[in-house]
């Protein structure tokens, strides 16, 4: 068995020495795989992202105990720069681009860690073709693209550094069905590619049709666990998470009363 390229392993995060947001969770990413982190607002997931991109020390957070490992190393409160050093890139949440510059003054900036002009200009190449819709707004300062194109544009941002892990927080939120799916279907390309996804999304349909394996967060503890498939057939995501109900009928997830918090997982 291959060493997961991400590993957390009963972490638990402290904000300003009072606030515990994680409660013991323990997940993994295999290299070159897609996984999801689904859960309810306030579960943990964005902070499961950054206490593995060493992001929590901005907003005073802490992993207070359990590990991080990153290929087998451990990187239990690395520094952002460490983290982007080692090859893990994270899109936070909120499309924070640089908006008084252009489209490709904010793909440069992404790869500013590229020594050569030459390396630069063929990355540049590589996210164009890649998304094609940058490269057609390459001038356009990047305050005025609209929600999606931002979103466009943060992804690119992140390939420029030629990551081996993307963490990306929320890439559907606010987006129209055409766009998410657009976003989606450059997700699947990138992990087509060989780069490693992890994943939080509110649009728990999406985010399982793309991943091959997933975990629900709920309070700080992960609740339930296992392949993209499984919980995909799973009847409680279905109700809870999908707002589905097993006669195919759509229902509104503050509708759903008979939840049944259990840990579980699925193979």
């Amino acid at each position: 068995m291959s060493t997961p390229l991400i590993s957390l392993q009963n972490v638990e995060v402290i904000y300003s020495d009072v606030i515990l947001a994680l409660k013991g969770v323990s997940l993994e990413v295999a290299p070159g795989s897609c996984t999801a982190i689904l859960g309810p607002n306030g579960a943990g997931k964005s902070t499961t992202l950054k206490a593995i991109s060493g992001m929590l020390d901005v907003e005073e957070g802490v992993v207070a105990s359990g590990n991080v490992f990153f290929e087998g190393r451990e990187v239990t409160n690395a520094s952002p720069q460490h983290m982007v050093e080692a090859g893990v890139v994270h899109v936070v949440e909120g499309r924070k681009v640089l908006r008084h510059m252009t489209v490709e003054q904010n793909l440069i900036v992404g790869g500013h860690r590229i020594a050569s002009r030459g390396e630069m200009l063929a990355n540049l190449e590589r996210v164009y073709a890649m998304i094609p819709r940058l490269a057609e707004l390459r001038q356009r300062t990047a305050g005025y693209l609209s929600g999606g194109e931002q979103q466009l544009l943060l992804i690119g941002r992140a390939v420029m550094a030629r990551p081996k892990l993307l963490l990306i927080d929320e890439p559907s939120l606010g987006l129209a069905p055409m766009m998410i799916q657009e976003i989606f279907q450059l997700l699947r390309r990138l992990l087509n590619e060989g780069l490693s996804l992890l994943i939080v999304e509110q649009h728990a349909q999406a985010a399982l049709n793309i991943a091959q394996h997933a975990y629900i967060l709920e309070g700080g503890r992960v609740m339930l666990e296992g392949t993209a498939e499984a919980l995909r057939s799973n009847q409680d995501i279905q109700e809870f998470y999908l707002g589905r109900h097993e006669s195919g009928e759509r229902k509104n997830f503050r509708d759903i009363k008979h939840y049944r918090r259990r840990k579980r997982w699925l193979g």
